[in-house]
């Protein structure tokens, strides 16, 4: 286990004394960690169709599920992720993994649907743990190795997002659904565990007490663009990819396709490419090619729905939209969190509690649009909906990248570069972020 841990300066938010780089096993711990963690809020999505089956509600009442984990890890990113930067870190993780664990044999036993929201409410709150864990990671890695710890992290996290709707799958297929939470809440008791034992003590100095603290977050809000521009990103991101995960459910277990939920858990292996974006969009905004890669999967996005809604009538059609959709989602994911890390090293956990909030804002609108829109207007519904995301995203990337080539030709003919917005790592006027 690595030493006890202490930032004793406020400015830096990283020990001053010399360290060595974490261990391959406490790197692998934190990954997995992550994963079994943000996994919770994903098990749901193969199995809406099998609860509003036994619970007698229809897609959008059972798509509520999502919406409100959803809403519940927005609140937990506002009022707890900020602790990160307050409170011991081991003691705050390890305890909301119990917390964790109660609520999803909450949900394992509910006996109704608002009782079953509740209960998920209370899940996607605490499940903010691995939001905690991927600012953890950065602190205690050095300089030399923070890139590659903050990428294998958040591989852990990318892997539970998609192995969550498989295990859920099959798991509810051969068992049940509520067995699936039975078997979280063991996996978050064993973890909690297990981060207790591994995970050093840690505390940032801040000198802030909690309600200034959670006040410090708007302020860095708004005292740095780059963070304010890749919020709305990740809104845009999280929320086409929360389109089409909510509703898939609904169209391969309806009528066209008629597949159990064993196999529609297997969809979510499919876009396993998704999570070998982590090192790759990393190593591409190293070396300065965040904003091309933002327009790339921007457009990666856009693209991804008109497959998608031709997947209505074409198995191969909607293999090939999950594929570009979770690429694209992903990979502008890991740009944003790329970005953002590099801002300031003493207040990670809320910055990243700002981008997060916005994050899983944008995922729980588009979640419960998609229910309603695949109630009201079928699959067509739901690729309208999800594309309007995409083609945001796209929309805004265009307009700020002729606003960036118009800040650099002023600034080379010498003249005032009108909506530039600082600079970037280089030192030339940009009209748009990194």
């Amino acid at each position: 286990m690595v030493d006890d841990l202490d930032a004793t300066t406020p400015t830096a938010g990283e020990p001053t004394s010399p360290r060595e780089p974490m261990s391959r096993r406490l790197v692998a711990v934190m990954a997995v960690a992550t994963g079994v963690a943000v996994a919770n809020t994903y098990y749901a999505q193969p199995l809406l169709h099998a609860i509003g089956a036994e619970f007698g509600i229809g897609p959008a009442a059972s798509g509520l599920i999502v919406t409100v984990a959803q809403v519940g890890y927005a609140i937990g990113l506002v009022f707890l992720l900020p602790a990160g930067d307050l409170v011991e870190r081991r003691r705050l993780i390890t305890l909301t993994c119990l917390v964790t664990a109660v609520a999803l044999a909450g949900a394992a036993l509910a006996p109704t649907p608002p009782a079953l929201f509740g209960a998920m409410a209370v899940v996607g709150l605490t499940s903010i743990v691995a939001q905690i864990l991927v600012p953890f990671a950065a602190s205690l890695a050095t300089d030399e190795d923070r890139g590659s710890v903050v990428g294998t992290v958040m591989s852990g996290l990318l892997l539970g997002v998609l192995l969550a709707r498989t295990v859920a799958g099959y798991i509810s297929e051969l068992w049940g659904w509520r067995t699936v939470y039975w078997f979280a809440a063991g996996l978050m008791l064993l973890t909690s565990a297990v981060l207790r034992r591994e995970l050093p003590r840690y505390r940032e100095q801040t000198g802030l007490t909690y309600p200034r603290l959670l006040a410090s977050v708007v302020t860095i809000l708004r005292e740095e663009p780059v963070l304010r521009w890749r919020a709305v990103y990740g809104a845009l991101s999280f929320g086409t990819f929360s389109v089409l995960w909510t509703s898939l459910a609904f169209l391969l277990g309806g009528p066209g396709y008629h597949m159990s939920e064993g196999t529609i858990g297997l969809f979510g292996l499919v876009g396993a490419a998704g999570a070998g974006m982590a090192s790759l969009a990393g190593r591409i905004t190293d070396r300065g090619g965040a904003r091309l890669l933002t327009g790339a999967t921007s457009a990666c996005l856009l693209l991804s729905w008109i497959a998608i809604w031709l997947g209505a009538h074409s198995l191969a059609a909607l293999l090939v939209g999950i594929v570009l959709l979770d690429v694209g989602a992903q990979g502008l994911h890991i740009t944003n969190q790329s970005e953002i890390y590099r801002l300031r090293p003493d207040a990670r956990s809320r910055i990243n509690a700002a981008y997060m909030t916005s994050y899983f804002v944008g995922g729980a609108v588009g979640s419960a649009g998609s229910a309603v829109a695949f109630g009201a207007f079928g699959w067509t519904g739901v690729s309208v909906w999800g594309a309007a995301f995409a083609a945001a995203a796209a929309v805004i990337w265009t307009v700020r990248s002729w606003a960036h080539r118009s800040g650099v030709a002023a600034a080379a003919a010498g003249q005032p570069a009108r909506g530039a917005e600082g600079n970037d790592r280089t030192g030339s006027v940009v009209g748009v972020d990194r």
